[in-house]
């Protein structure tokens, strides 16, 4: 399995000069020469270079105290997690799998090669300890696809210690800066031998530029989810915290677009990818409402009285979460190596590329998207409406979910339009959001019920106390009751939300 670190780093132009001397620079108190390496790395990559189109960086390098495979995912300027694997003739499978979403069906193919020889010195503190690494490389780079040249620049790398204070890196950038030094145009060695060996006859996309219609704001909110789940898919296959739910909330901001901006986007050819996202977010919401509960319920029975816990309710909550934890975890891992998972990503693509537009797509944006946002939230007015008019019980449990729904899609709708709308449909969003809010205490109480239900049912046929299990029912019941009661005036608050678009 590979290795991950949080890689903090920076990087300089250089000149025959070298490196100018660091040990005045605060909290160094030694530069410790650790000699000279020679470096050999293959970078990987598609024909069309998906993944440095991504800040994704794939290589396959010998030398040095780290030889392997290295992946290397971009989190922030200068910032990088960085996963490691044991040296292989062939891509390990686990990184292969973190490459997916952007690979898909193309063949990873060897791009540039870089010769590095790297003088490495140690910044120390007074105990001897390790502050940071800094490193004067000379490069040599050969594109190894047709066409291609080669180049060779000497840059400065520094890099934080794990868990070093990255104040340091400023301090160091400081004296390098005194004598001269200057940050480097590039953000890795890669992507300055990408532009420096380029064959002659490329060139680089044009930008997308400013929205100025209806559907170029619809396009960007669509191209922006379709990158957030193409983006999300290594730190769901890493199980990182909050991936899976970005990850489902993705998807359904792309569905709702869809259904949302209809008079944009020919529903007849976005409907049929409505129903592949919605299938994933189905996936990815089985682990997702699995972890929901598992801590309502924990939480709950945590409140619950000593002396009213009767029988094993904690061991038995907890054999349930972990059994639904680990079949929901193997089958979304295969959900995201599918064929239909991988198809669907294409067809986004495609869609983006060559988007089903309809009339009013070539319109101002502001009458067409505040049109479809208004219709949106006339929907959740009718079915807050309905739903107090319904009496307790199933039916009107369904109505406050698809309430729930609805009011999800005229938020979504209105981060859509924000660039077009202004500050009207940010106060929206903010509107929408609590009662999303709300509305989903409603729904996680409906749930806890149904789950409690199950679990009383197990305890009883295993001759156990349901006793505990009702009394967390009626409270549950209770909540819900509460949320009910607060939704007429909530909505008297935020109803005329709408009107200023």
């Amino acid at each position: 399995m590979a290795e991950t670190k949080r890689e903090i780093e920076r990087k300089y132009e250089s000149d025959e000069s070298g490196l100018p001397d660091l040990t005045g620079v605060a909290g160094v108190a030694a530069v410790v020469d650790k000699g000279v390496a020679h470096l050999d790395a293959t970078y990987y990559d598609t024909a069309d270079e998906r993944l440095a189109a991504s800040s994704v960086t794939l290589r396959r390098r010998t030398g040095g105290s780290d030889a392997g495979w290295h992946l290397k995912f971009p989190v922030a300027p200068g910032v990088r997690d960085e996963l490691h694997a044991p040296l292989s003739d062939t891509l390990p499978d686990d990184l292969a799998g973190l490459v997916r979403s952007r690979v898909r069906g193309s063949e990873l193919l060897p791009v540039v090669r870089l010769r590095s020889d790297r003088d490495l010195r140690h910044l120390v503190d007074a105990d001897g300890g390790l502050l940071a690494e800094v490193a004067v490389d000379a490069v040599h780079a050969e594109r190894l696809t047709p066409g291609g040249g080669e180049t060779q620049w000497t840059e400065i790398e520094v890099e934080l210690a794990d868990g070093g204070d990255p104040a340091l890196l400023d301090k160091v950038e400081k004296r390098l800066r005194k004598a001269g030094v200057r940050p480097s145009a590039s953000a890795s060695k890669l992507a300055r031998a990408l532009a420096e060996t380029a064959p002659a006859k490329k060139r680089p996309s044009a930008s997308a530029g400013d929205p100025e219609t209806a559907g170029d704001h619809v396009l960007a909110y669509v191209r922006t989810q379709r990158d957030a789940i193409v983006e999300l898919d290594p730190a769901v296959r890493r199980d990182a915290e909050d991936s899976v739910h970005s990850m489902r909330v993705a998807t359904r901001r792309l569905r709702s677009t869809f259904k949302s901006f209809g008079s944009v986007l020919d529903r007849a050819a976005t409907d049929p990818v409505g129903d592949e996202l919605k299938w994933l977010a189905g996936e990815l919401g089985r682990d997702r409402d699995r972890e929901v509960l598992t801590e309502r319920l924990t939480t709950a029975l945590d409140e619950v009285p000593a002396t009213l816990v009767r029988g094993p309710v904690s061991e038995r909550l907890h054999t349930w979460s972990s059994a639904e934890h680990g079949g929901a975890r193997g089958r979304l891992l295969g959900v995201l190596d599918s064929h239909r998972y991988l198809a669907l990503l294409d067809t986004l693509d495609a869609l983006i590329a060559d988007p089903p537009l309809r009339k009013a797509a070539g319109k101002k944006p502001r009458k067409v998207i505040a049109k479809a946002v208004k219709k949106d939230f006339r929907k959740v007015t009718g079915l807050l409406q309905q739903s107090r008019e319904l009496e307790p019980g199933t039916d009107r449990d369904v109505a406050i979910h698809e309430a729930r729904k609805k009011t999800k899609r005229t938020r979504y709708a209105a981060e859509a339009g924000g660039p077009a709308l202004g500050k009207p449909a940010k106060t929206l969003v903010k509107s929408m959001k609590a009662l999303q809010n709300l509305l989903g205490e409603h729904q996680d109480s409906v749930m806890a019920r149904q789950t409690l239900r199950e679990l009383s049912a197990v305890a009883h046929a295993a001759g156990e106390s349901a006793f505990t299990y009702g009394l967390l029912h009626e409270r549950e019941e209770q909540r819900a009751v509460r949320v009910e009661a607060e939704l007429p005036g909530f909505w008297d608050g935020i109803k005329d939300g709408a009107a200023g678009l």
